[in-house]
């Protein structure tokens, strides 16, 4: 091997540390607040039927959030994430995927579903975990999952998916590889696109994951949306480098840094990320910066470590910014856009009260598919649990009902 270490050696006779702030990223941004586009700018290629499913997406999924929210302080469901403030980070870095590609998600990605075709009786049915609940009622509100949509079932560890997301997509570019020559023999059809927030990074599996990604060549996008909190810890109090684009270009990624509040700016980075996936074959590290709006959580309580003077700096609306520049373009206007706005709540109540009206799965379903057929152990589990519930029906009053 001409270069065993693998490392660039320009050799130097002084001795000189390279600062960890040397590499200066850039943030891309297209569009103004007040919807225009910045002078040195080029606005990507973006049809109207495309621009305005983008927007009806982020306008849905902000109407979702705040009737959710308002539920959970009723009761009517245990536990609830906004997407507040990144809803042009997510809903425009999925326009720009095919939709065979795969979404690996965190939890705060519930527009890339909508986008995709997640229905609204689909969303309440999986919040309210009843029997049309297509993961069967087996996990907590928010973590979606769509096969029909290709959108990995969201699971509550941290980190988890990054890793997985690069085995997915070393999957999908490996049937393009000739025999012969080992290298690329076509464009990929469909690459990955991983989500996490810049707390996730924190944890191994996301070193793992980029690692693994850029030795294989994997064609996965990681997308981090850096909301400058994780859950009530700030980002500095996190990591001393550059944001977590510093990573990507430290692991020999390919990567750019976006302003999340411009969907023009995530659409075509995002855009540009996945041809570089699927005609190159390797990773690609998009980062989003894009505040927090609201809380961590319906579990979280913002007030105890940030104030109102920095929420109100910080308060970048990305769908207003987005709506100033359709209207702009005579694609959008105001009256057309309050008047859905009234109906998309009503469809959103309508809703979450046909949901709550459903049925529970029944206790079966909890081990009705993990095996083809269940083992004995989980049977006799199951038997003990069904014998439990029949011991204390008051316990169980959802349950006890419906056993056989």
């Amino acid at each position: 091997m001409s270069n065993p270490n693998n490392v660039s050696l320009n050799i130097n006779h002084d001795l000189e540390f390279i600062d960890g702030h040397a590499l200066t990223i850039p943030t891309l941004s297209i569009l103004t607040e007040d919807g225009d586009i910045h002078p040195s700018a080029t606005a990507p290629t973006i049809s109207k039927h495309t621009a305005l499913k983008l927007y009806e997406t982020m306008r849905f999924i902000r109407l979702l959030d705040e009737r959710m929210q308002g539920a959970q302080r009723q009761g009517r469901v245990s536990f609830y994430m906004q997407c507040l403030g990144e809803e042009a980070a997510v809903t425009a870095s999925a326009a720009a995927l095919d939709q065979n590609d795969m979404i690996m998600a965190q939890y705060r990605e519930q527009a890339a579903l909508h986008y995709r075709g997640f229905t609204l009786d689909q969303f309440m049915n999986q919040m309210f975990s009843n029997e049309l609940d297509l993961g069967k009622g087996r996990q907590m509100p928010i973590h979606y999952g769509s096969k029909e949509l290709n959108y990995m079932t969201i699971s509550s560890p941290l980190g988890t998916q990054i890793p997985q997301a690069t085995g997915y997509a070393y999957g999908q570019k490996v049937k393009h590889i000739d025999a012969k020559t080992g290298e690329l023999a076509s464009t990929i059809d469909n690459v990955t696109i991983c989500y996490f927030g810049e707390g996730a990074a924190s944890e191994g599996d996301f070193h793992a994951g980029l690692n693994m990604a850029a030795v294989h060549k994997a064609p996965v996008i990681f997308f981090a949306r850096n909301n400058g909190y994780a859950i009530s810890t700030p980002a500095d109090e996190q990591f001393k480098g550059d944001g977590i684009a510093s990573r990507g270009v430290g692991y020999g990624i390919k990567t750019i840094r976006v302003d999340g509040s411009d969907a023009l700016a995530v659409f075509a980075a995002t855009q540009k990320a996945r041809d570089i996936a699927a005609t190159q074959g390797e990773p690609v590290l998009i980062e989003s910066i894009a505040y927090r709006l609201g809380a961590h959580s319906t579990s979280d309580d913002p007030s105890g470590y940030r104030s109102k003077d920095e929420e109100a700096t910080h308060k970048v609306c990305p769908i207003d910014k987005f709506k100033k520049w359709l209207i702009k373009q005579d694609w959008l206007n105001e009256e057309d856009d309050a008047k859905a706005k009234e109906v998309i709540r009503e469809d959103i109540l309508a809703a979450l009260k046909r949901a709550e009206k459903v049925q529970k799965p029944a206790l079966e379903e909890l081990i009705s598919d993990v095996y083809d057929t269940p083992i004995p152990s989980l049977t006799r589990q199951y038997n003990d649990l069904k014998a439990h519930i029949k011991q204390h029906p008051d316990a169980y009053p959802v349950t006890a009902g419906r056993i056989k």
